[in-house]
């Protein structure tokens, strides 16, 4: 059967001197991996420039239940990005993005309150244009609500560490490494809470911008299976200095 679905790319692979298979996270089927035959013909109808990281796509495509491979009848971009593929930060920073989103979601089946997060959040990131550097660190830790592992904002006076295996404020210093002092851990929640169109009043200079990305990472190692190394966060790092 013939499907509409929306569409995220999180990963394009040769699979023949003109073909690849595209894994894409779907509205309707969650993750799917889509052979697309003849896309680096010349006069190919779906061409390469549509299946990088993070595109926003409208698709028809077939659906087979239990199949490891799906086929696509029709595709196109919706909505077209105006900026990301000609910003060299914003291409980084989605880059970046996609890496960490593939390592991380994992599941055929649907999610569509998942899907929506991430296709607005890279749609509004495509339409601003003032980049905030904090746009990235803050996106992570409100996807943490759809991965099941998002932080507990709550605390008391006395609790001034952040645990990050137990993912919520504790007044004992925990026996392992992984934990934030005050006030990284304020700015961390804060970044968790604040709307996107406000991230920008989290105050942070570019070494706590750093220290911070590598707290989120090991967040997500902490509570990921699998999750394994990040490499593409420190050339962004170096841009965004």
């Amino acid at each position: 059967m013939l499907h509409k679905v929306r569409g995220i790319v999180l990963k394009t692979t040769n699979y023949s001197e003109s073909s690849v298979v595209v894994q894409v996270l779907t509205d309707k089927f969650g993750m799917q991996s889509y052979l697309i035959n003849g896309v680096k013909k010349p006069k190919a109808k779906i061409k390469m420039n549509m299946l990088q990281s993070l595109h926003l796509l409208d698709m028809v495509v077939y659906h087979k239940a239990n199949t490891n491979m799906q086929r696509v009848a029709e595709i196109r971009q919706t909505p077209v990005f105006r900026s990301i593929p000609y910003d060299m930060i914003k291409t980084s920073i989605v880059i970046f993005l996609n890496e960490v989103l593939y390592k991380s979601i994992r599941q055929q089946s649907a999610d569509e309150s998942l899907f929506d997060y991430i296709f607005n959040s890279i749609a509004w990131f495509d339409e601003v244009e003032e980049i905030n550097p904090n746009f990235h660190l803050s996106f992570l830790l409100k996807l943490t609500r759809f991965l099941g592992f998002s932080p507990n904002g709550k605390r008391r006076n006395d609790q001034i560490y952040f645990d990050l295996q137990e993912g919520e404020f504790t007044s004992r210093l925990p026996l392992h490494s992984n934990y934030l002092l005050l006030d990284d851990a304020i700015a961390f929640i804060s970044l968790f809470n604040s709307p996107l169109e406000k991230i920008s009043e989290v105050k942070l200079s570019n070494a706590q911008r750093r220290f911070l990305l590598d707290k989120i990472l090991v967040f997500y190692t902490l509570h990921t299976a699998s999750f394994g190394v990040v490499q593409s966060h420190k050339i962004l790092e170096t841009l965004l200095s």
